[in-house]
């Protein structure tokens, strides 16, 4: 039997068809969002973040393929934070991802109860509050640390073996961080009969401030507390501490390759990169408090003979054969 269609029927079932892939498509979900909250700013940082975007790509989620990524950067100013959190929770992100330090962290964790957060710190998240335990976070938040706040007494007792005669240690500090005051390492500095100098530096400015206060006080070595602001301001520290030939020790190898003299702990771009693993489990569905909290499982020495050379320093044999990467 033959079935004639009219014309008006053809073109009403090929529209009909056309309309197919239209209606197919409006259908499909929507582009999960990560909100990105930052305490510093972006450039410095440039190397963590394509650290993170390269954890999220092994999880499965390219950036502007099938996830989209939405930063804020609070420039330094941690005052900004709250408000910047909240702004992106009211955007309904699938998940919020925390860099930059526990005041990053501590202020997604105010946001929300109920966004799945992804943190990135170099404090103990469980005394940062953040977590009940490593193991089992419990909440809406997990993440990684590299515990880079906790190793101040490991590091004075290296920069004291650099530098055995030193009388006064500098310690530069933000006191707007969470961690301000440098306790752990002045404690230790106590139990060593170590005089120790504390530096308050919340700015760029401050920084300057603190290298001339450093000068006039004549202080013999120095150590950088591990924060945000001064990752970002690295290039800074390092001129003004190689200006003033003054031997330090700081918390990140960046600050090494940035011609600093001495770094001890453990990597900021492996913590970024699980971080955006972590990103990508939790946007397959994955629930924070069934993802430990995830830990360093090495601390790395890395000695700029370069820099030890031109502030007129001989690094000690002992210290160089511990050494995991001597740049010359």
């Amino acid at each position: 039997m033959t079935v004639t269609i009219g014309r008006r029927e053809l073109l009403a079932a090929l529209g009909g068809a056309a309309a197919w892939p239209l209606a197919a498509r409006a259908q499909q979900p929507a582009m999960p969002v990560i909100g990105y909250l930052h305490s510093a700013s972006p450039e410095p940082y440039s190397s963590m973040m394509a650290a993170f975007r390269h954890g999220l790509a092994e999880a499965g989620y390219v950036d502007g393929q099938n996830v989209t990524i939405d930063y804020r950067w609070a420039e330094g100013q941690f005052d900004r934070l709250p408000a910047l959190a909240a702004e992106l929770v009211a955007h309904r992100p699938a998940v919020l991802v925390a860099g930059g330090g526990d005041v990053s962290a501590v202020a997604a964790k105010a946001a929300t109860t109920t966004v799945p957060i992804v943190f990135t710190i170099g404090a103990d998240p469980v005394k940062s509050g953040l977590v009940a335990s490593l193991n089992r976070p419990s909440g809406n938040l997990t993440g990684v640390t590299f515990f880079t706040i906790t190793l101040g007494p490991k590091r004075l007792e290296m920069l004291r073996e650099l530098q055995p005669k030193a009388g006064k240690i500098a310690v530069l500090v933000n006191p707007k961080s969470l961690n301000p005051d440098a306790k752990e390492v002045q404690e230790a500095a106590s139990a060593l009969g170590q005089s120790v100098h504390v530096l308050d530096a919340a700015s760029e400015g401050d920084v300057d401030t603190a290298f001339r206060s450093l000068a006039q006080e004549r202080d013999d070595a120095l150590i950088v507390i591990s924060n945000p602001l001064f990752t970002s301001r690295r290039e800074q520290i390092v001129t003004l501490a190689n200006y003033q030939r003054i031997p330090a020790i700081y918390p990140l190898r960046e600050y090494v390759a940035s011609g600093g003299l001495v770094s001890y702990g453990a990597s900021i771009k492996d913590a970024y990169h699980q971080s955006g693993v972590y990103a990508g489990r939790l946007l397959k569905g994955a629930k924070p408090a069934d993802l430990p909290v995830m830990q360093p499982t090495k601390f790395e020495l890395v000695i700029n003979l370069k820099t030890a050379k031109a502030i007129g320093l001989k690094v000690p044999p002992t210290l160089l054969a511990r050494a995991d990467e001597v740049i010359e």
